[in-house]
């Protein structure tokens, strides 16, 4: 299959809440003349901020495709939300994206989620220029913001700028790539030994002429500067104020000089990954694709291979902001909406798996909530909304326990919490509120053991299983493997218990989710007249359950890595608060008469620490946190979840409630 480099490029713009990144966006579609006036996120009149809920708080809440033209080439701009709360968003971003923009505050400096976002990136080994935005606000401190980039995220972020002032006197910024204008201002020579240190150490013939003394040219600088962006070894880095509309320009000229275009051929097998869902009241499901190879158009049936289904485009639009156009036609390497696949969700592959990358997992839903509604006639309509919002959403694991009339959800904070309240009236006219976010604990076997079950009656049935359950490492999730014999238990009715052991491991002996083991199944039997297909389903609960009831189970809880900044005099005070909420840490550092603690803290004694931080600060600390991955929690900790449905290990109800449920 034949790669070629497309003149498009797919760049998703990624900050830290507040730092600019809608505002930036609106000006590069104003200024490639993709719009006439500027919208403000003050307003609620922007292009990329168009739900409700965004225009009125001034955040995004969901990702928003936008395409512009600069200096002849397509851009595909995805601008993303900013608070961690949206994290899933950014999450499904970064998978379709070519380039990235980081856009810091030269006042905040680098943030929490900025720098989940700049691992994420590395990670995914994705090209990035860092914007250094507001350079006009009270307190922009461009080489302070500078060296704290090189300090948490690369030495190899290098300026191609050099900011004229900061704060009021902030008039813009001169190119330090061509020697001839950086020599026209003395305050710009730091940044261009910088940048010319940075380039020498990655490319040879720069180096040489770097120790020579020799002059430097602006193409052999640019040529350097391109290789290294194009392989993650250098990040150019850009400064202005978006707000003034100054350095904007800069950042299309680099998106379009340094961002690579993307790979992948037209003439290959469709593939391609749904990264967003939206809903239109006349055309119902809308599905965002990046497409990596291949061609699709309106009419074409092409593979769900994420479902095994076939599906019919009914019509492909590019879109922009709020208007949508029919094209007819999608390309390898590009974006656009698809219509018409009513099975379609978030994550879906599209034709071959092939040439997709895979996910990357920055999201962690820790919390829980209860959903409550005023009135009993309006619950048919809140279970379908929540449905459709949780296929545009999946990461909200909506869970509807039908019996109890009850809908319960993940989340990842009180702001997106506000947001579904404000999503539900004004998108489905529905009243909800949300119970108190409870913590979601994990479970893992207490030892290894085993579990049996001998499905024999009522008749006609027959399914016996013999399991192995062991602890696994951290972090290791479910390990399934069978070493049964194919003639003792047929290969389909392995298949399905294997497809039923993660599901029957969703609520172990306190109904939370059971993980970090190995499961193997080590007898198998069915009967050539009594079994039944569907003998497997009801026995393979029955059987996990009796293995984790005769292991016993640990109870496992969420923590968050943390790095809290606070005036020295509160620091006492504060490390006295993190060894009553069960925290560890290391020996603070002092920087600038602030205290710098980092260490690890139970999500459970977290819930309301910002706000305590706030008010034991007043105002001036600031908290980092990062989830941890899950550990056990301590002998005096037992938290026991309500059960959903019936407990497989009280048998005779189980079988009966199976047996109802399977024929009906």
């Amino acid at each position: 299959m034949s790669a070629q480099q497309h003149n498009l490029r797919n760049v998703g713009i990624f900050a830290h809440v507040d730092a600019g990144k809608t505002t930036t966006t609106e000006q590069m579609l104003y200024l490639s003349g993709h719009i006439r006036s500027l919208g403000s996120v003050d307003t609620g009149t922007t292009q990329t901020d168009w739900l409700d809920v965004e225009r009125e708080r001034g955040i995004s809440v969901r990702a928003a495709v936008t395409r512009l033209t600069w200096k002849e080439t397509p851009i595909n701009l995805v601008d993303t939300p900013g608070h961690v709360d949206f994290l899933s968003e950014v999450e499904r971003s970064l998978r379709v994206m070519d380039g990235a923009v980081l856009i810091i505050s030269a006042v905040e400096g680098v943030q929490a989620q900025t720098e989940i976002i700049w691992q994420a990136l590395r990670d995914l080994k994705i090209p990035t220029l860092i914007y250094v935005n507001k350079m006009d606000r009270i307190g922009a401190d461009p080489l302070a913001v500078l060296g704290q980039i090189h300090r948490l995220f690369s030495p190899q972020a290098v300026p191609i700028m050099a900011p004229d002032g900061a704060e009021a006197s902030f008039s813009g910024a001169v190119s330090v790539v061509d020697e001839t204008a950086a020599a026209q201002a003395e305050w710009a020579e730091a940044y261009r030994r910088k940048l010319l240190e940075s380039v020498a150490e990655q490319d040879e013939a720069v180096l040489e002429a770097y120790l020579d003394g020799q002059s430097i040219s602006r193409e052999q600088l640019e040529a350097a500067l391109v290789d290294g962006a194009h392989r993650c070894a250098l990040f150019p880095v850009l400064f202005g104020a978006s707000g003034r509309s100054i350095g904007v320009e800069a950042v299309l000229d680099a998106i379009v000089a340094y961002l690579p275009g993307p790979a992948g051929s037209e003439d290959g097998a469709v593939s391609g990954v749904i990264f967003k869902m939206e809903r239109d009241p006349v055309m119902g499901k809308i599905a965002y694709v990046r497409l990596y190879d291949g061609v699709l158009r309106n009419r074409d049936v092409v593979l769900n291979y994420s479902h095994d289904v076939q599906d019919k485009v009914t019509q492909i639009r590019r879109v922009n902001g709020q208007k949508t156009e029919d094209i007819g036609v999608l390309k390898a390497g590009d974006i656009a909406a698809v219509y018409g696949w009513s099975r379609a969700r978030i994550g879906d592959i599209i034709g071959s798996p092939e040439g997709v990358p895979g996910e990357m997992r920055l999201a962690v839903p820790l919390l829980t909530v209860q959903v409550h509604w005023p009135n009993a006639a309006e619950y048919p309509a809140v279970v379908n909304a929540f449905q459709e919002l949780a296929d545009e959403d999946p990461l909200l694991d909506l869970q509807w326990l039908q019996d109890e009339r009850e809908l319960h959800l993940k989340v990842m904070g009180p702001i997106q919490m506000e947001v579904l309240t404000s999503i539900l009236l004004s998108r489905f006219k529905l009243s909800v509120s949300f119970g108190a976010p409870s913590v979601i604990y994990k479970e893992t076997p207490a030892s290894a053991g085993e579990g049996y079950v001998a499905y024999l009656m009522p008749k006609p049935c027959w399914a016996i299983l013999r399991f192995v359950i062991e602890p696994g490492e951290r972090g290791s999730g479910l390990v399934y493997k069978s070493v049964v014999r194919g003639e003792r238990l047929l290969e389909s009715y392995q298949n399905e218990v294997a497809r039923r052991v993660p599901e029957a491991l969703q609520q172990g002996l306190r109904a939370w989710e059971v993980t970090d083991l190995s499961v193997t199944l080590v007898e198998g039997e069915h009967h050539v007249w009594h079994t039944h297909p569907l003998d497997f389903v009801i026995a393979t609960p029955m059987g996990i359950m009796n293995g984790l009831a005769s292991v016993g189970t640990k109870l496992l809880e969420p923590m968050l890595r943390f790095r809290l900044s606070v005036p020295e005099e509160y620091g006492g005070k504060i490390m006295n608060e993190l060894v009553v909420m069960r925290g560890e840490f290391d020996a603070p550092t002092l920087r600038q008469e602030r205290m710098e603690i980092e260490g690890l803290l139970p999500v459970a004694t977290t819930l309301d620490f910002p706000a305590r931080l706030g008010a034991m600060t007043k105002g001036r600390g600031t908290l980092t946190t990062f989830f941890a991955g899950y550990r056990e929690c301590p002998p005096d900790v037992d938290v026991v979840r309500q059960r959903r449905g019936v407990n497989p290990l009280d048998e005779a109800k189980y079988i009966l409630a199976m047996r109802n449920a399977l024929s009906g």
